[in-house]
Parts: C-alpha cells; structure tokens; sequence
C-alpha cells in the first residue's frame, strides 16, 4: 500500500500536500481500494468558501457513493476538470492525475490536525 511520507493524511483517507498556502487535496490509495473502480467524481463548491470537514463534493464507485470532505478551511480554488471525463484516474493514480481539488485555506494551525503518513498507516492498521 502506497502512503508517500511527504503528503499529510485525514481520518476520512484523504490525502493534503501543502503548497504555500495551497493544500492539494485527493484521496489515499486505501481509500480507492475500498471503493473500487470510480465512475464519477463531483465537486460543486469551486470558488466557494468552505469550514474544514464541511463536504466538498462526492466520489461514485460501482459499489457506492462517499462525501469528500474539505480538511481545511478555505476556499476551493481549483478542481480536476480532467476527472470529468477519466475518474478512473483516481484508482490509478491516487497521488498524482488522480487529485481532486485545491484550496486556499485560510488558517494555517488547523495544519497540526492532519495526520503523519506514520499515524494514518496505524488508522488503516498499516
């Protein structure tokens, strides 16, 4: 299982790669393997403001549909557009074209909260 030590994790497997102030924002490898094959990935809150953990936007697998939620608080600045028409990028590459959206966020202490690669490998009992 792939968690690359450089990236930040949240509890609801997500991945942050902070930037200057902006975070990029997709979910972990794990996450993608519960899900299985992504067919959709909606996100209707660009340009808007959101609170951390308020929803961003949802991932459809065959199996199910999940909430993203934003793990900062900020405002989402940028979405995937290539998602759009290959959500299967997720799956294949969860850390890379598999990104999902990127926020400016706006209060950089809520940074302490997310996770070390360490401490979400003991989440999923990695």
């Amino acid at each position: 299982m792939n968690i690359p030590a450089e990236l930040k994790y949240t509890k609801d497997h997500e991945w942050v790669k902070i930037e200057g102030d902006i975070a990029t924002v997709g979910i972990t490898d794990f996450a993608q393997g519960e899900l299985g094959d992504i067919v959709y990935v909606e996100v209707d809150t660009l340009d808007e403001i959101l609170d951390r953990e308020a929803i961003f936007g949802t991932v459809e697998a065959v199996k199910t549909v999940s909430d993203l939620f934003s793990p900062l608080s900020g405002e989402i600045v940028e979405f995937n557009e290539a998602l759009e028409d290959e959500p299967e990028k997720v799956n294949s590459d969860p850390y890379g074209e598999g990104w999902m959206v990127k926020i400016k966020f706006s209060d950089a202490s809520e940074l302490e909260d997310l996770l070390s690669d360490a401490a979400y490998k003991e989440i999923i009992g990695g």
